[in-house]
């Protein structure tokens, strides 16, 4: 199990929100380049998501990706506000390695798939879940998708991978939901990635231990000091 750590970013800030909510924001570095270099002499992946930009439904922070793709050689995946092919060009054109398509797949399945078929597993399906089902716009909407029926769909389409987030458990340093992250990896064939609320080294233990899982992303975690990144890639 890969550890990646996560970067979100507003305004070129390093940031953290709780539970996706942008009225309770922390910021933690005005330097991102610099926290990508930190973080990438220990991971192989990095998980860059542009806040703002899933809002307002274009990326915003290009800029950004490419100062930290030319302080680091690992592997980048980027989300926010990716809407349109142009959109997924322009980012993968900015260094990124991967694109994360978020609310963009749930809102319509023909765009999800047919960027799937052009683009391969330089597409990742995020599936965010509020109370099982799938929340898009920056988390501040919820739709009627359940997040697994989701992500079969999306493996039906093409999609070679899944980041999949409990946004209760984002910010809070409660936990990952261990059982729903059991529970999505089995319902899917393909490999899937664990977000929100890791915040123990034996939360990481206890992810690992599942053998189902390909990644875990850790953000809040890592900023406040509560895991260690040497510690946490002994137990991937």
């Amino acid at each position: 199990m890969e550890i990646i750590p996560a970067i979100d970013i507003i305004d070129g800030q390093c940031v953290r929100l709780v539970k996706g909510d942008f009225a309770r924001k922390t910021v933690y570095s005005e330097d991102p380049a610099e926290t990508a270099k930190r973080w990438a002499e220990h991971a192989g992946a990095i998980h860059l998501v542009d806040l703002e930009g899933s809002r307002q439904g274009r990326p915003l922070e290009l800029s950004t990706l490419s100062a930290i793709r030319n302080s680091v050689d690992c592997l980048l995946e980027y989300g926010g506000g990716v809407r349109c092919e142009d959109h997924i060009k322009a980012i993968l054109d900015s260094g990124a390695d991967r694109v994360i398509l978020g609310t963009s797949a749930a809102s319509d399945e023909e765009f999800a798939r047919d960027m799937l078929y052009s683009y391969g597993d330089k597409i990742v399906i995020g599936i965010d879940t509020k109370d099982g089902m799938v929340a898009i716009h920056g988390w501040e909407k919820t739709t009627a998708l359940t997040g697994i029926g989701f992500a079969q769909k999306m493996e039906k389409d093409g999609a070679r991978r899944i980041i999949y987030t409990d946004i209760s458990r984002d910010g809070m340093m409660a936990g990952a939901n261990v059982p729903a992250m059991k529970k999505m990896a089995e319902s899917v064939s393909i490999p899937v990635i664990a977000s929100g609320g890791i915040s123990s080294i034996e939360d990481i233990k206890a992810l690992s231990a599942l053998g189902l899982l390909e990644g875990a992303i850790i953000g809040k975690a890592l900023y406040t000091g509560a895991i260690d990144i040497k510690e946490a890639v002994k137990w991937k």
